[in-house]
């Protein structure tokens, strides 16, 4: 499965009790449909990502930033501390696509991919400047 979303935090690494290290970050996922009435709603769904293959990535998982994941979905269900049932969605990557940074990074957009295969920090592939009102396309409303 793919998504596209926002991080809503700064990735961190988690160290479990066997050794082993994970990235942990959530990413929200904004969908827009239309009633019957024609009024417009949002809809937000939330999922915790953990990324197992290597903890080098962490550094470039940072709020605001718009990222594409490929992986596996699933559902966690658990009692909050008041004993209600709750649950969570929970997203095991195996593949991270950067399509923008975080808006204090906005000047430059870097568009990279970052993989098992890789096994070093995203490369900004196609690195570009983006000046406003030099693009000839730039009455696009996108």
């Amino acid at each position: 499965m793919e998504i596209t979303g926002r991080l809503t935090e700064n990735a961190t690494i988690k160290q479990l009790t066997d050794g082993r290290r994970v990235v942990s970050f959530d990413l929200a996922v904004n969908d827009f449909y239309r009633t019957r009435t024609g009024e417009v709603k949002e809809v937000s769904s939330y999922f915790d990502c953990s990324y197992w293959l290597t903890t080098n990535v962490a550094q470039h998982l940072t709020k605001g930033s718009i990222i594409e994941v490929y992986g596996r979905i699933g559902v966690y269900a658990y009692k909050n501390s008041q004993g209600e049932p709750k649950a969570a969605l929970q997203f095991h990557v195996n593949n991270i696509r950067f399509i923008a940074q975080a808006a204090r990074q906005a000047a430059i957009s870097q568009t990279g991919t970052y993989n098992q295969q890789q096994g070093a920090a995203p490369t900004a592939s196609n690195t570009t400047t983006f000046t406003p009102g030099t693009d000839p396309k730039d009455d696009l409303p996108f």
